[in-house]
């Protein structure tokens, strides 16, 4: 079957990998990184990055399954591409002790099979002594199949499985898209593209791409990144992923060491103490090229200073980055109309388990998909 991809990021590029390999003619539709958000016109991604924490645990039965259905995969995909994207560095999950976010963590762990180790207090303090203050805290470490996978290499490795596998991939965005009785057309600057279905998979841009709301709402977002020398990278070389659980706009994520392309070594933080809708096309481009908000920044700069003991960094860096809400907390993903199936709105819970949301979004354009995901 002549299927199309619209959007190479993480989901689109795993669903192009897998229809490929079905044996579908695939063509695999979306632009590449911009060089410069400031002067940029085209669409936006939130995978230009080198640092996602990735963990088998969520408290969502549905989102356990994924993530562990995507990570058993991390090592096909990279002997496909031949790119690495993934570091088994664990995962933290750390907050109040008497919070019910935190104490459901472990009894969750031990009923799903979830390899998770519990430290409280001193406990906690002495495994993870990078920690400010542990008093009153619990913690849960996930030691396997966790970390963090770099998105950017992770979109690399998809594409170039998919292309391995027979994929064509049109490195420029589309414009628009038509439907008719015996298939759609998708116009983009060199030319159309003729397909008899398509996957729409274009995050935050998705629905404007389409011409119409879906119901689902697209959030800015801003993450801090925060330079490290050598001496900093050294003793920091044990920390895990952390997620910090707490209330809305205290719960942030926080990366370990990482290097990232401009040869140094980055510790990312971020978090949601913000909701700034983006209603529509032009308001996305107008996050991005905006570089995020300082206010935001400041804020997690104060969160990691508190969570990281005496941490000592060298330069911050401000990055904007968007995701997709809805109402059900599952993802979109399910046919509009004969020809047109979407894969979206994955409440910033997509990188580590997109290979699998791009299965289930190829599943569902060839007329396969979990009735509860269908918009």
């Amino acid at each position: 079957m002549k299927l199309a991809v619209i959007g190479r990021g993480l989901i689109g590029s795993a669903a192009a990998r897998h229809l490929s390999k079905m044996g579908h003619d695939v063509a695999l539709i979306g632009p590449g990184e911009p060089a410069d958000f400031s002067r940029h016109g085209g669409v936006f991604g939130s995978h230009y990055d080198e640092g996602r924490i990735t963990r088998s645990y969520d408290p969502g039965p549905f989102w356990r399954q994924a993530n562990r259905a995507a990570i058993s995969r991390y090592g096909e995909i990279s002997a496909e591409s031949g790119v690495e994207f993934y570091r088994e560095a664990g995962a933290l999950h750390v907050g109040r002790s008497e919070t019910t976010d935190v104490a459901s963590i472990g009894r969750i762990c031990a009923e799903d099979g979830i390899q998770c180790e519990a430290y409280h207090d001193a406990g906690l303090a002495e495994r993870f002594p990078f920690l400010k203050s542990t008093a009153g805290m619990q913690g849960y470490f996930e030691p396997r199949n966790a970390g963090y996978i770099s998105p950017r290499r992770l979109v690399r490795a998809q594409t170039i499985a998919a292309e391995r596998a027979g994929a064509r991939i049109i490195d420029e965005p589309a414009l628009g898209m038509s439907e008719s009785g015996s298939g759609v057309t998708i116009r983009t600057r060199s030319g159309s593209v003729e397909a008899e279905r398509v996957l729409v998979a274009a995050g935050g841009h998705t629905q404007s791409l389409l011409g119409r709301s879906l119901g689902f709402t697209v959030y800015g977002r801003t993450a801090a990144l925060f330079r490290l020398g050598a001496a900093e990278v050294q003793r920091l070389a044990g920390m895990p992923s952390m997620r910090c659980l707490g209330p809305k706009g205290d719960n942030p994520y926080i990366l370990p060491p990482i290097p990232y392309p401009d040869g140094q070594t980055w510790l990312k933080l971020g978090g949601d103490p913000v909701d700034l809708p983006l209603d529509s096309e032009a308001d996305i481009k107008d996050w991005f090229r905006s570089g995020g908000s300082i206010e935001v920044a400041d804020r997690l700069q104060g969160q990691i200073l508190d969570r990281i003991r005496d941490l000592a960094f060298e330069e911050r860096r401000v990055v904007p980055c968007m995701t997709t809400f809805g109402d059900s907390g599952l993802p979109c993903i399910g046919p509009l109309s004969e020809r047109v199936t979407v894969a979206f709105c994955c409440y910033g819970k997509s990188a580590k388990c997109s290979d699998e949301l791009g299965r289930l979004g190829g599943m569902a354009l060839l007329g396969e998909v979990r009735a509860e995901l269908a918009p």
